[in-house]
């Protein structure tokens, strides 16, 4: 299962969600709006499916596995620091 299938992608989900606070530049909410419009479905229903396939994307992106193997050692370096109490 993907992450696009995972996230009810044309699908309407009131369990287990999490509600979260998105600001949008107006133009961009109004595109927004109109795909949700043109296709009958809700906002955060195309929101959600455009979230899931960025995700999705990412996860199969070797650059970013990369950034995200850095920024794990980073805080790991940082987490042995505050443990062993010297700087």
């Amino acid at each position: 299962m993907t992450s696009l299938e995972a996230a009810g992608a044309g699908k309407t989900r009131t369990k287990n969600t999490k509600n979260m606070v998105l600001r949008l530049d107006p133009d961009l909410a109004d595109l927004l709006a109109t795909v949700a419009e043109v296709e009958g479905r809700s906002v955060s229903d195309v929101a959600r499916e455009a979230i899931a396939a960025l995700v999705e994307s990412r996860r199969q992106d070797k650059r970013f596995r990369l950034l995200l193997e850095d920024n794990l050692a980073r805080h790991q370096r940082l987490l042995d620091l505050l443990q062993d109490g010297e700087p």
